[in-house]
């Protein structure tokens, strides 16, 4: 039977309650239904400029970046807003 045996101590369990409870400060996370708005603006944006304006490549490469932008802003947004009806 060993003597000395390791104890773990009743406090290392409460950090993670206190972890729990921290909200991200974040810009999206503060207003979200802007940057949904922003980013399907972005989108709209996008495909408007894929379907009149990519007769050269500087045009097509702003249309995907507006796409990919938009797309990844409204999505991250989204998660953000249905975080913050929950609450």
């Amino acid at each position: 039977m060993p003597t000395n045996k390791h104890k773990r101590k009743a406090s290392a369990h409460s950090k993670t309650k206190a972890i729990k409870g921290f909200q991200s400060s974040g810009l999206i996370s503060l207003h979200p239904k802007a940057f949904v708005i922003g980013g399907l603006f972005f989108v709209a944006l996008g495909l408007y400029l894929l379907a009149f304006e990519s007769q050269n490549n500087a045009m097509f490469g702003v249309a995907m970046l507006s796409l990919i932008a938009g797309g990844s802003t409204t999505i991250y947004a989204n998660f953000a807003l249905a975080k913050k009806k929950t609450d």
